[in-house]
């Protein structure tokens, strides 16, 4: 009984745990600035991690280094960053398409 609970109880985790990482890579690959490399880490070797792990560790420091938190990581840039996406997604017909499906349903209740 106990193997059976523990054989559930994992699959659950595993379950999970890849909704996540598909979720993280969904925002990766939506994200202009980000690497597609990303997507997919959990694929790389150990060795490989480490060499990601020791590269962030060392753009953290730089990032700790500037005197303004804001002038690399600001809402501003997050606003512009969006509206940037937005006028893109405008010109795009499944953008278009998702719209006009929502404005359809909304409107038949």
């Amino acid at each position: 009984m106990t193997f059976l609970m523990v054989f559930l109880i994992q699959k659950s985790q595993n379950k999970d745990s890849k909704a996540v990482h598909l979720k993280l890579n969904e925002m990766l690959a939506s994200h202009q600035g980000a690497s597609n490399r990303m997507v997919n880490l959990e694929d790389l070797t150990e060795k490989e991690l480490d060499q990601l792990h020791k590269f962030y560790v060392q753009l953290s420091d730089l990032a700790e280094e500037e005197d303004d938190i804001t002038c690399t990581h600001s809402i501003d840039a997050a606003n512009d960053n969006h509206n940037q996406k937005l006028s893109s997604f405008r010109e795009k017909a499944h953008y278009n398409h998702a719209r006009t499906q929502k404005n359809t349903s909304k409107q038949s209740k």
